[in-house]
């Protein structure tokens, strides 16, 4: 296999110029949607906090339920679903500003972050008060216990914990939210609720419930093309659409990992590709079930935001095509792949090679066992000038997606890639 450029070639494809200071500030990563959405929550909850002075009990309450149920159902799929479904309303037509921005729906996370926070600070606020009235001591003891458990799911939840320890993080936040729940329906209940609370928080109980009802135990077809690739085939009764994602566990109460669906066209059933990454994908590999659990809907992913678009450039690295191929498949927006990886035939089997080139003749395959790593920048500029795309989406590893989102962003070019922080 050959690539079209050589390193030589590469070096020399000249960038467009940045964007003016102003503009480009907007594009840096501090200041992505997502950060912007959560603070977008938090400034809503200071001016309600001003413009209410002083809060009774009664509302610091319900504004502590309000955001806490914010944080939880923008996290249901159904939502998310929707969420995509009306980002990607919107036809080629409308101005590409308009839809430059729409196409960060994804980053919709900070709604969940910054609900999480504000809730977390109201129900504190709560607490005080509580203690502060005297009463119930029941009320009290639970009050105090469900702020230190807040405050633990949200340290442990931040980046420096959850990028190191991100297995007890997913426990912590799983285990602890269910708990915080629970604690939360006897804090109302002891409160003499009235019907909106109990309401609220009969819509997020069943938001968190509606996953796990689906929970459950699928055969599972896996072949291995090499040591660093599994290949899982499922055919359990559901083809999900193109760009979707499923949860796969082996034991469900423990960790769940998500993977892009690979359907193909008129075909049942669909296909993950696992990449050896850590100790679940390595055990995955190394000891080839026969049935694992699968629970929730299937998610649409960061690249459903291809349709706003005419034509999109697909940058991948590694096992990143899992998630581009069935959008390279369905072939419903006219497309050109960049796939950096090594010794693709040997790593992923001749079949899925095959199947790749088949739809993506002209496709820019660059073995980095042979050719070394590119600059992925000037790979992924080079093929959106070429073909004359509209918008570059990228899936790899955190640190390069954010290089070439940054990088294609702050010249004006609208770019894509799923963020680690929701």
């Amino acid at each position: 296999m050959t690539t079209s450029l050589d390193r030589e070639a590469v070096a020399a494809v000249e960038l467009p110029p940045l964007l003016p200071a102003a503009r480009r500030l907007l594009k840096h990563p501090r200041l992505m949607h997502h950060n912007r959405l959560a603070g977008l929550v938090i400034l809503a909850n200071l001016v309600f906090l001003y413009t209410g002075w002083p809060l009774s009990t009664p509302t610091l309450g319900h504004a502590s339920i309000a955001n806490l149920a914010l944080a939880i159902v923008v996290r249901q799929q159904h939502v998310i679903n929707l969420f995509f479904r009306l980002a990607t309303w919107p036809s080629t037509g409308w101005p590409l500003r308009v839809r430059w921005t729409l196409g960060k729906v994804y980053h919709f996370g900070g709604l969940h972050v910054g609900g999480a926070l504000a809730g977390a600070g109201w129900f504190l606020a709560l607490a005080v008060a509580v203690t502060a009235e005297g009463g119930n001591p029941a009320l009290i003891a639970t009050s105090w216990t469900l702020v230190a458990l807040l405050a633990v799911i949200v340290a442990t939840a931040l980046p420096p914990f959850r990028s190191r320890h991100h297995d007890h993080f997913e426990k912590i936040h799983r285990f602890g939210g269910w708990t915080a729940l629970a604690l939360f329906w006897t804090h109302t209940l002891l409160s003499t609720p009235g019907p909106v609370p109990v309401t609220v928080l009969s819509v997020v109980t069943f938001s968190v419930a509606l996953p796990w009802l689906r929970l459950r135990k699928v055969d599972v077809h896996v072949e291995r093309p090499s040591p660093h690739v599994a290949l899982a085939r499922f055919d359990h009764g559901e083809t999900p659409f193109a760009g979707s994602s499923t949860a796969v566990s082996r034991s469900p109460l423990k960790e769940w990992h998500s993977f892009a669906n690979v359907p193909s066209p008129g075909e049942p059933g669909f296909r993950l590709t696992i990449s050896r990454a850590g100790d679940w994908t390595g055990s995955f590999i190394d000891d080839l079930p026969s049935r694992v659990w699968v629970k929730g809907i299937t998610t649409a992913g960061v690249a459903n935001i291809e349709t706003l678009f005419t034509k999109v450039v697909y940058v991948a690295t590694g096992s990143g095509i899992g998630p581009c191929l069935p959008h390279l498949l369905a072939a419903e927006v006219p497309s050109r792949l960049v796939w950096a990886t090594r010794d693709p035939r040997t790593t992923y089997g001749d079949a899925l090679v095959d199947e790749i080139l088949a739809v993506q003749p002209h496709a820019l395959v660059w073995d980095t066992s042979r050719d070394g790593k590119p600059d992925m920048v000037r790979l992924a500029y080079e093929a959106y000038r070429d073909f004359g795309a509209e918008a570059v989406i990228c899936i790899s590893n955190k640190k390069l997606t954010w290089h070439v989102v940054h990088g294609l962003e702050r010249r004006g070019i609208p770019a894509y890639g799923a963020i680690w922080d929701s």
